[in-house]
């Protein structure tokens, strides 16, 4: 006990609106390979975060989820020769100044992105089909795995991680999803861990391994999460900022040609929105000090004594009581 460990909690208010929140994150996508999904982040202040890639890494996993090895869906094509290193393949209409070629699906898309259009179809694209992506989302040979950390102001706001490409369109957040008509995805994902910034011992994450089984097609999932701001102090004068959080959540099916005419809001992914709270929780660790323990050591001592000295002169008393009885005779 002395050597035990107390939690102190105090309740006040937020002094650290102005500094950043990270949001560690770490999901994987059972059935969407990681070269259709990306991560955006953006909140009520106007600031936004497209495709982000810095301290996101998106890793590549086979079904079995061990990391994928690129040798494994190596495709041998009969009789097609190996391609030059100095050609200039056609971009379809998107090439600018800048950009003449597009040798990749990859930057097939970003040029279209770059343009702010939709590709019609993948399977049109000759770098797509050659790269094999049309099969990668028809065959379902791989899992992405999305980790990292967003950087965020201390606003309200909300984070996706959405197939198709994120990109500004007249200061607008689009996303390409054109290619889902063709191709329907299944956004069933495990939350391995989300966190409102540092870790720290007494906290507890409702969504950590938290699984949802897209039971249709095109699914939006969303997540609604209440932060409360916790200043967590250890016994060494440590400082830890982090956050505690409660979660409601909910999905629907999206129909993509009913969202293109308006008549159904929403995108397929999983969105995740946060409030904060102004109030801040206070937790610090306390140890009792030694002459506290003491004290305490004494006072059971001493309580010890008082109890054995009641019970010893009770015993005595009725014991010189009964004494007297036997000398008086009234003890048959």
């Amino acid at each position: 006990f002395y050597l035990g460990v107390s939690i102190r909690e105090t309740l006040l208010m937020d002094t650290t609106r102005s500094e950043l929140m990270d949001i560690y994150i770490d999901v994987t996508f059972q059935k969407i390979p990681c070269d259709y999904l990306s991560v955006d982040a953006m909140d009520v202040s106007g600031g936004q975060q497209v495709d982000v890639v810095q301290d996101v890494q998106k890793i590549r996993l086979n079904l079995q989820g061990s990391p994928y090895v690129e040798e494994e869906t190596a495709v041998a094509v009969v009789g097609e020769e190996p391609l030059d290193p100095n050609r200039c393949e056609s971009c379809y209409g998107a090439e600018t100044d800048t950009r003449k070629c597009c040798n990749t699906c990859e930057e097939v898309r970003n040029a279209y992105r770059d343009r702010g259009w939709g590709l019609e179809s993948l399977a049109a694209i000759d770098q797509c089909r050659r790269e094999g992506v049309v099969g990668k989302l028809h065959g379902n040979k791989e899992m992405c795995r999305v980790k990292g950390v967003l950087k965020v102001s201390k606003v309200t706001g909300n984070f996706h991680i959405s197939p198709g490409k994120s990109f500004q369109h007249n200061h607008a957040h689009v996303h390409d999803m054109k290619f889902l008509q063709e191709f329907p995805i299944n956004l069933t994902h495990t939350i391995n861990r989300l966190t409102y910034g540092e870790f720290v011992p007494t906290q507890e994450n409702p969504l950590d391994n938290h699984t949802f089984v897209a039971t249709q097609l095109n699914t939006m999932r969303q997540y609604y999460t209440q932060i409360v701001p916790m200043r967590y102090q250890k016994l060494n004068s440590e400082v830890v900022l982090s956050n505690q959080y409660s979660v409601t959540y909910h999905s629907k099916t999206i129909d993509l040609a009913k969202a293109a005419r308006g008549e159904q809001s929403g995108l397929p992914g999983m969105f995740i929105s946060y409030e904060i709270s102004p109030l801040m929780v206070e937790v610090s660790e306390h140890r009792r000090s030694f002459t506290h323990f003491l004290t305490g050591v004494c006072a059971i001592v001493g309580g010890v004594f008082t109890v054995a000295g009641i019970i010893d002169s009770m015993v005595y008393n009725s014991y010189r009581a009964f004494q007297k009885k036997l000398q008086l005779g009234k003890v048959n």
